[in-house]
């Protein structure tokens, strides 16, 4: 297996991302975070990909937090870099960015252009469920073990969670799971609105998922993206002429008529990215 902290792969388009620190159940240290960042920036300047999946290797998606590097998180400092490994940068380092290091390992994925799907197995503690709660689409096990943790250490969702949670589970059920830390099943994940879907086979779903959205036209589904993202948070005056921008710049663009044509010849699309 690579030694790289996160893998890339890509294939027809899709993306295949993956959390590569079994050992720890993919746990986040300062070396870890940058790793996950340096893979979302990364995909952000391939504009032949159309859709991502990201997982994790081995027994779970991630288990948060590596407590063996908190003290020296807690200080915000980087501190020294594993032998190997490139320097480590401080958690709180913002880089001209809304967020620091830590949040936007969660937030990169909201800020690719298009659709990201988590796929989720084992555990997603804490920063591993935040990360989760930033892909646009998350598939489960029945299994997996899911929690916004960080009370459990007198601390509070600090990864872009206050953000993004209630836009799935709405604002009360937000604050249980939050003030309470309890774990939840992928099971009762879908039921509450955390997992999109249930399934015994994630990563085979999401990518089969993913490869089902390539199909589609990139500039349709990555407009669609950012006009969804965009809707909590800007008045219904602004979304409509938003709308109107973005279709207006959609009709009669190679694209559409791409995928017009290749529906009526009943054949495979060829779009450009």
């Amino acid at each position: 297996m690579s030694d790289q902290r996160v893998t890339i792969d890509i294939s027809d388009h899709v993306a295949d991302v993956r959390f590569n620190r079994p050992d720890k159940i993919n746990a986040l240290d300062t070396a870890q975070f940058a790793a996950i960042v340096d893979a979302g920036e990364a995909l952000k300047k391939d504009p032949g990909v159309r859709a991502v999946v990201v997982s994790g290797n081995g027994r779970g998606f991630c288990a948060g937090l590596d407590f063996s590097s908190f003290q020296q998180m807690a200080g915000g400092g980087g501190g020294e870099a594993p032998k190997g490994e490139k320097p480590q940068r401080a958690i709180t380092d913002v880089d001209g960015r809304i967020t620091h290091l830590g949040q936007q390992a969660a937030y990169v994925w909201q800020e690719l252009e298009c659709p990201v799907i988590a796929a989720v197995h084992g555990v997603a503690l804490g920063g591993g469920a935040q990360i989760a709660l930033g892909a646009d689409i998350r598939i489960m096990a029945p299994d997996a073990q899911f929690s916004i943790l960080e009370i459990r250490w007198g601390l509070i969702p600090d990864m872009t969670g206050t953000a993004m949670l209630p836009l799935l589970v709405g604002l009360d059920r937000a604050k249980e799971l939050t003030f309470t830390g309890r774990m939840v099943s992928g099971a009762e994940a879908g039921q509450i609105g955390l997992a999109t879907r249930v399934s015994d086979t994630p990563l085979d779903d999401a990518l089969a998922l993913a490869h089902e959205i390539a199909g589609k036209s990139p500039t349709a589904v990555r407009g669609a993206k950012e006009l969804l993202n965009a809707s909590p948070y800007r008045g219904v005056a602004e979304q409509f002429a938003a709308e109107r921008k973005t279709i207006g710049g959609l009709i009669g663009s190679a694209n559409q008529v791409e995928a017009v044509m290749a529906y009526f010849d009943k054949r495979d699309p060829n779009f450009s990215d």
